[in-house]
């Protein structure tokens, strides 16, 4: 991990996600009822789970709005789900109140550009590979792992380590 993303990541306590193109692939499946469906990675959630274990803070911030992503979010343990909002500057804001943060002390991880406002506003700004190339463009951090598979992962182990909290993770499993 380069030493600029260590330092960034060493200071992180909250994480915010988008769903679709960073929980999700980014695909939206229609069921002939209607029903919206979405693809969520496993390992993702767990990450998560490992994130809330150490008393750590999430949040969602959605421009769509879906009862699977209130379902996963409520299995996953995020601390705040805002959907339907497509300006999320706003929300971000909301976000940094509740959890009296600072900006410095907030990963967003993000993959097109109406997160460009809370990505430039965070103390490291992640971007997924299938990112707009301005996302990437403002970003600290891509991931190696596509959104839907693994991205979110990927960053809470980074973070974790850069904290010093990944073998406190390990040892539940020895």
């Amino acid at each position: 991990m380069p030493a600029d993303v260590a330092v960034r990541a060493s200071a992180v306590r909250v994480l915010v996600l988008d769903v679709d193109g960073v929980l999700t692939d980014g695909r939206i499946i229609y069921a002939d009822e209607g029903d919206e469906l979405k693809h969520f990675d496993v390992q993702d959630g767990a990450a998560l789970v490992f994130w809330h274990r150490l008393g750590l803070k999430s949040a969602i911030i959605s421009g769509r709005k879906s009862r699977l992503v209130k379902r996963r979010a409520k299995e996953m343990r995020v601390d705040a789900v805002i959907q339907g909002k497509l300006q999320k500057r706003a929300a971000y804001e909301q976000v940094l109140k509740r959890f009296r943060a600072q900006p410095d002390e907030v990963c967003v991880i993000a993959d097109d550009l109406m997160e460009l406002p809370m990505l430039r506003r965070s103390g490291l700004a992640v971007a997924v590979p299938g990112a707009a190339p301005e996302v990437k463009a403002v970003s600290h951090y891509v991931t190696s792992r596509p959104g839907g598979a693994g991205a979110v992962r990927e960053v809470v182990e980074l973070i974790l380590k850069a904290k010093g909290l990944w073998d406190e993770i390990l040892k539940r499993y020895e």
